[in-house]
């Protein structure tokens, strides 16, 4: 069976931004077969939808099946895991990862953002899911809270927590049109 790869983009967002469509291209040319979706209601993601759109594209969890995530889109991945059957996945690489969000710029923002913060997710089932779990956060990421989401995803998910210097949300407005790191972390979970 080949290996998959599942790229889900961040809340606003598309499967052409950033540096996902790099990332696709790097992938395919080391055999993976790569899924970019474009996720439900994007502007105003819904944590039902977007889970539930995801599991339908995942079908049957396994070993080969690896996922990347960036912002909202790394919430999609966990709470995907937490409720997934079959068996264990790869690994994933999370960037712009967060359980805590700063910074927001409206009251709408902030509740959209409420349901995904809730402490609501059983981190033990997602550890039965994979143990590889890579996070990839930034210095001066505009949504903050770096220090807090670091501690928080040792301790809740044992994740390996990988802080770069000044990339803020990994946006290509950040510069980040390229991340080999993400890369680079999937290749030491095969």
């Amino acid at each position: 069976m080949k290996k998959r790869v599942f790229i889900i983009h961040g809340w606003g967002g598309n499967p052409n931004e950033h540096w996902l469509p790099c990332l696709k291209i790097e992938l395919k040319q080391r055999g993976f077969v790569v899924m970019v979706p474009q996720m439900p209601n994007t502007n105003t993601p819904v944590v039902a939808q977007w889970v539930g759109h995801l599991s339908e594209l995942v079908g049957e969890l396994d070993a080969q099946t690896y996922f990347v995530g960036h912002s909202v889109g790394c919430q999609t991945i966990l709470r995907y895991l937490e409720k997934a059957d079959g068996e264990k996945a790869g690994g994933c690489v999370l960037v712009a990862a967060w359980f805590k969000l700063e910074g927001m710029e409206s009251e709408e923002e902030e509740r959209i953002a409420q349901p995904w913060m809730r402490d609501d997710v059983d981190y033990e089932k997602i550890l039965n899911k994979t143990s590889n779990i890579t996070v990839i956060n930034s210095t001066n990421d505009e949504y903050g809270a770096v220090e807090e989401n670091k501690r928080l995803f040792e301790e809740r998910l044992g994740a390996k927590v990988i802080i770069l210097e000044n990339r803020g949300h990994f946006t290509e407005s950040d510069g980040s049109t390229q991340l080999p790191e993400v890369l680079e972390e999937l290749e030491k979970f095969r």
